[in-house]
């Protein structure tokens, strides 16, 4: 319960809405949870989503399993993969969506075209879904260039610590380090307002 009470008051706040609460001159944001406490996660996300539209306050929520998949049926891979599955190797697999699913050349176009709608907050869901072929470094590096209009909070499965040299580091799973990233603030560490 402390994790909903302390997002919603911070993702109801007029500073945090008017992207007046950053970091780094991004109003980019990281709540980390322990992938042990993924379904409470899920059922917080839902919560938030529903009280904050109680409070007109507009959700875009971008899975980025979901729009993987999307992006996989549009281009007219998704039924092929689903039938050829089995028969891949998973480096052969890992390879082919990286490919197919390039965050700078895809996933972050795929990302810029659903921001044209109105939106209050920016969540990006589904992280260690798509683990190992997006990662999630990767999307905060590409998306600041067109997301920092409003704040955005990414929910990762894992841990997002600061480091001694001012950089931060994504322990996806509290295992596999993703990358060091030093735009984004931790949102358990931004004071109730």
């Amino acid at each position: 319960m402390y994790i909903f009470n302390h997002l919603i008051n911070i993702l109801t706040n007029k500073n945090f809405l008017d992207c007046q609460i950053l970091c780094n001159e991004v109003p980019f944001f990281i709540a980390d949870y322990s992938i042990e406490k993924q379904d409470e996660m899920l059922d917080v996300i839902e919560k938030l989503k529903s009280n904050l539209a109680d409070k007109n306050i507009k959700i875009l929520d971008i899975n980025l399993y979901d729009l993987s998949i999307e992006i996989l049926k549009k281009n007219g891979d998704w039924d092929w993969y689903i039938e050829n599955e089995t028969t891949r190797s998973k480096d052969v697999l890992k390879e082919e969506f990286q490919s197919i699913l390039d965050v700078q050349d895809v996933i972050s176009p795929a990302i810029k075209e659903k921001i044209q709608t109105e939106y209050d907050i920016l969540f990006i869901t589904g992280v260690g879904e798509v683990y190992p072929y997006i990662r999630s470094h990767s999307i905060l590096d590409n998306i600041m260039n067109f997301a920092k209009t409003k704040p955005m909070l990414m929910f990762f499965p894992g841990e997002y610590t600061m480091l001694e040299d001012t950089s931060s580091n994504l322990k996806l799973f509290s295992v596999l380090s993703d990358d060091k990233y030093y735009r984004a603030a931790n949102i358990y560490e931004v004071d109730e307002v």
